[in-house]
């Protein structure tokens, strides 16, 4: 490999995120448990999830919007405005959520930035003032020498990408814990992926089949990534 540019996904590839959803998601089916089952209810906002993502993008705002819709859905518009007042004020919680890096994240910045043969990314989806706000409590801002919230991660919003960085996908790779966002798309443009799974994932990020392609690579843990480049 003759990599220029390394690109980290941010949630649940460097920090904590999906837990934090499952967590308000929890709270929410508790609050709407009048109308309908926990499952029930989960299963409608994830359809309205899906069905608002070409209007509303990634992110926490955009699902907190879809929350309130799949409320007002199931309570047939006879929802309160103290209900909406509670869905709104968990959604502004899970925006103040602390910010928890995963294990050997910062080890593994630290010595990739050291080495000072790349340049390290950020290309992550979501709203933009959250991810900068985490970027920014994290600590890890001073590793990276780009930070890219993009609209979606599909062939196109790398290629894009890649033309701002000014460079070949061949000397680009791609870390992060969606095959479907970060694995995919990087591989079918000639770029190199490496797949670091988190315990749990968005079912909308989930892919059922294997991935067999020679510029895959699957890990662990997100140090190991530094075993593949033998100057470290």
């Amino acid at each position: 490999m003759d990599l220029k540019v390394i690109a980290f996904d941010a949630d649940d590839t460097l920090f904590i995120n999906e837990p934090f959803f499952e967590e308000t998601e929890k709270a929410f089916c508790v609050l709407m448990e009048d109308y309908l089952s926990h499952k029930s209810i989960s299963q409608e906002v994830y359809l309205n999830q899906i069905k608002n993502l070409p209007l509303y993008g990634y992110g926490i705002k955009a699902y907190i919007l879809s929350m309130i819709e799949t409320a007002i859905k199931i309570s047939h518009g006879t929802l309160s405005t103290k209900h909406i007042e509670r869905i709104l004020d968990l959604g502004k919680e899970l925006l103040q959520k602390p910010v928890e890096l995963i294990d050997g994240v910062e080890e593994t910045l630290q010595a990739l930035h050291q080495s000072g043969r790349y340049k390290l990314v950020v290309a992550t989806k979501g709203d933009l003032k959250d991810q900068q706000r985490k970027l920014h409590d994290s600590g890890l801002g001073p590793y990276f020498h780009h930070i890219e919230v993009m609209a979606d991660k599909e062939v196109i919003n790398y290629e894009k990408l890649l033309k701002r960085l000014e460079i070949e996908p061949q000397h680009f790779m791609m870390i992060g814990n969606s095959l479907k966002s970060d694995v995919l798309p990087v591989l079918e443009i000639g770029g190199y992926a490496c797949h670091v799974p988190f315990h749990t994932t968005w079912a909308f990020e989930r892919v059922d089949h294997e991935v067999r392609h020679p510029n895959f690579r699957a890990f662990k843990d997100i140090r190991d990534v530094l075993k593949l480049l033998p100057e470290l």
